[in-house]
């Protein structure tokens, strides 16, 4: 690994489904769920959960470039949910669970937007990629509880529903690119 670390903020529903996912992939340091891109200051779950603040529920993640790249980082994110649906994941309704790439560069925002056309091209999903592809500002940490809350709450009803679904989903069909490989 090197010491060049680059960071990617992601946007696809729940936080915790994504860092669920995250946390597996070689090459990712740390993962870490927040929200982004509001016109509020240092809101918090309640504030954000309202809809009023313009936030994302996103994920911050550290990677390094030499192991896993942001286009792969960036397959792995659109494999795992519904990036046609605006403001919207399966139950979770409204703007703080959009489809957002936050990026960091304008190289990040140049593969965002080449993987954008390219899947739309493929016709994946019944309708067009909704995904917003805007500069990260106005992040913030979550609350402390929701850090690796899949790994501390894999019993919890909705984890059991929804997140621990995804984690199968991407471990079955993305072997190549987990931390630890299955025995």
């Amino acid at each position: 690994m090197s010491d060049q670390y680059e960071t990617a903020t992601l946007a696809g529903g729940c936080f915790w489904c994504l860092e669920a996912v995250f946390d597996d992939i070689k090459g990712v340091e740390s993962v870490e769920s927040g929200y982004s891109n509001g016109h509020v200051l240092n809101p918090s779950y309640r504030d954000v959960c309202s809809g009023d603040t313009g936030h994302a529920e996103v994920i911050r993640i550290k990677f390094d470039p030499s192991v896993i790249s942001f286009r792969d980082l960036l397959n792995v994110f659109f494999a795992i949910h519904d990036p046609t649906t605006m403001n919207r994941q399966g139950g979770d309704v409204g703007v703080q669970y959009r489809s957002a790439i936050f990026y960091h560069s304008p190289e990040q925002k140049t593969t965002a937007e080449q993987i954008i056309r390219e899947l739309n091209a493929q016709v994946i999903w019944s309708g067009p990629i909704v995904t917003e592809v805007t500069a990260v500002n106005n992040y913030f940490v979550a609350e402390d509880y929701h850090q690796e809350y899949f790994a501390r709450n894999q019993n919890q009803p909705y984890c059991q529903a929804v997140v621990a679904p995804k984690v199968l989903k991407f471990r079955k069909h993305h072997l190549e690119l987990l931390k630890k490989q299955p025995a």
